[in-house]
C-alpha cells in the first residue's frame, strides 16, 4: 500500500489548491511516470474516497496520483466558502494538470483523470475540453447540473434560481450567507425525519459517521451561488467532444442521486471509440466509495484501463 504522500499546493485562479500526491512503491524521481488526477465528490474533500481509496490503490499500481480539494472547499483557497460551482470544479482539474506537467517525474503525455460521484461527471466534462487528459474514469458519477434541476431544486429550477438571486442580493447588501446542508446531522436524525431513501441515508452514513467523516468534507453549499450549477450540464456535447477512452463504473442499486442513469447516459452518448461500462451488481452508489468488494470490482477494470491507455 502506498505510504508516500506529498502535501503540495497548486496555483489556481487567484488562490492555492491543497493537494496530496500519492507516489508509487519504489518511487524513483529520475523516471517519468503516468499520472492520474483524482476528483472528489460533491461537497467532499481529497481525503474522502478520491485520495484514501482510489488514489492509494492506483498509486500502488505504479501511477503518480494527485487528489486535491476543490476551490472554496476543504483546505483550498477561495472566498466565499462552500461554493459548489461546476465551472470552477472543472477548471480546477486543468490547474492541477498545469502543476503536474511541471514535475520532472511525470510524463506529460500520459495523464488521466478519475472522479467519484459528482467528481466523476466533473472529470468527464474536463476531459472534453482539456486534451492533455488521455483517459477518463468515472466511479458512480453524478451529473450535478441534472441533479440540481431535479431533486436538489425540488423540481423547480426557476424557483431555485429566483431564490439564489434574492439571496445573493441580500448578501451583497451585508446579510449572512445561507448555507444549505445537503444531509441530516446523523443516521439517527435521518431515521427520525423519515429520510431513509437509499442514497440520502447511505450518504449520511458515510459523511456523518467515523466511516468517512473528515474535517474538510462539509457536504454543504452556498445558496446564493447555486445559479451556475442550475445552468450547467456535465454531458453537453459529449457526442462530439468526449473522444478520449472512457471507463464508467456504476452500481445497479439505483438511488435518488441518479448515478446509475447518468452512467448509462454518458456511456451511450460519448463519442469515445474505446469505452467500457462496468456494473457492480448488487451494490449502491455509496458502496463504491469504500466497501472492499465493489471497490475491488471497480479497480479490476480501472487499473487495466489506465495501464492500457497511459502506457508509453
Amino acid at each position: 500500500m502506498s505510504d508516500t504522500i506529498q502535501h503540495v499546493t497548486v496555483k489556481a485562479l487567484a488562490w492555492d489548491l491543497a493537494a496530496d500526491v500519492y507516489l508509487p512503491p519504489g518511487f524513483d524521481e529520475s523516471k517519468a511516470y503516468p499520472a492520474i488526477v483524482s476528483v472528489h465528490p460533491i461537497g467532499s474533500c481529497k481525503e474522502q474516497t478520491a485520495g484514501n481509496v482510489y488514489g492509494t490503490a492506483l498509486a500502488d499500481e505504479g501511477f503518480v496520483v494527485i487528489a486535491f480539494d476543490a476551490s472554496f472547499q476543504g483546505a483550498s483557497g477561495g472566498e466565499p466558502r462552500s461554493i459548489e460551482d461546476p465551472v470552477f470544479r472543472v477548471q480546477d482539474v486543468s490547474y492541477v494538470i498545469d502543476y503536474l506537467v511541471t514535475l520532472p517525474y511525470v510524463d506529460a503525455d500520459r495523464i488521466g483523470v478519475i472522479g467519484v460521484c459528482g467528481g466523476g461527471a466533473y472529470a468527464i466534462n474536463a476531459t472534453m475540453t482539456d486534451r492533455r487528459i488521455k483517459a477518463v474514469g468515472s466511479v458512480t458519477g453524478v451529473n450535478f447540473g441534472r441533479l440540481m434541476h431535479e431533486s436538489f431544486s425540488r423540481y423547480d429550477p426557476i424557483g431555485a434560481l429566483d431564490a439564489a438571486a434574492e439571496q445573493r442580493t441580500a448578501e451583497a447588501r451585508g446579510a449572512e450567507p445561507n448555507v444549505t446542508q445537503y444531509l441530516p446531522a446523523s443516521p439517527e436524525a435521518a431515521r427520525e425525519q423519515a429520510l431513509t431513501e437509499l442514497d440520502l441515508f447511505e450518504a449520511t452514513d458515510y459523511y456523518r459517521t467515523t466511516r468517512g467523516e473528515k474535517p474538510g468534507g462539509r457536504t454543504e453549499g452556498l445558496l446564493s451561488r447555486q445559479g451556475s450549477a442550475l445552468g450547467w450540464d456535465a454531458f453537453h456535447r459529449a457526442e462530439v467532444l468526449l473522444t478520449r477512452p472512457l471507463c464508467v463504473v456504476v452500481g445497479d442499486r439505483p438511488g435518488a442521486f441518479g448515478a446509475y442513469r447518468d452512467g448509462l447516459e454518458i456511456y451511450r452518448r460519448a463519442a469515445s471509440k474505446d469505452k467500457e461500462l462496468v456494473v457492480a451488481e448488487g451494490f449502491s452508489h455509496y458502496d463504491l466509495y469504500d466497501k472492499p468488494e465493489p471497490v475491488k470490482i471497480a479497480l479490476e477494470h480501472l487499473v487495466p484501463f489506465y495501464k492500457k491507455h497511459l502506457s508509453p
